[in-house]
């Protein structure tokens, strides 16, 4: 019960944050009533994980991982731009496969949004094992460094008790 009290306090912290609205009772009120029934929702439809199921993240894995992916959107930015701005530089705009190593759902789900929030490529089509991108030009198309951010969400893939037995046998 303490996760789902937790769940609706946070919900509503994040709500309040947003919002910005702090001083009028009304507007309060229905976050609080919005977080309550998102809450009870998710509770109904049973959409808590199990502890025997649920993926873990390194958080300071996942610290580390977050200030390199904005210093990678950064650079990826300033390549898009030029090509904004100069355009007659050739596009080579392709779809490629990219192998998606990630053992958990949760990795997976990183790896193809870190993918898509990176200007210049977008993830197309997320299958189990690979994933397909839409790349503007051929320096967005690098599979090295596509394959470097795949490594690096692997890393932040902590195992489980239960992950940890099953790839052990």
């Amino acid at each position: 019960m303490a996760k789902y009290i937790a769940h609706g306090v946070f919900l509503f912290a994040l709500w309040l944050l947003m919002s910005g609205i702090y001083d009028n009772p009304l507007i309060v009120g229905f976050g609080v009533i919005s977080s309550v029934l998102a809450t009870w929702i998710v509770y109904r439809l049973d959409l808590f994980p199990t502890v025997d199921g649920a993926p873990s993240l390194n958080p300071w894995a996942l610290i580390k991982y977050l200030f390199w992916l904005v210093v990678e959107i950064g650079k990826a930015d300033w390549a898009v731009t030029k090509v904004i701005i100069a355009p007659e530089t050739p596009k080579r705009q392709r779809l490629i496969k990219v192998a998606a190593r990630q053992n958990t759902d949760i990795g997976r789900m990183m790896f193809a949004n870190s993918i898509t929030i990176t200007p210049g490529t977008i993830s197309v089509e997320t299958y189990e094992k690979e994933f397909l991108v839409h790349a503007l030009t051929g320096e967005a198309a690098d599979m090295g460094g596509l394959e470097a951010m795949g490594k690096r969400v692997c890393d932040l893939e902590t195992p489980t008790p239960a992950r940890a037995s099953k790839e052990a046998g």
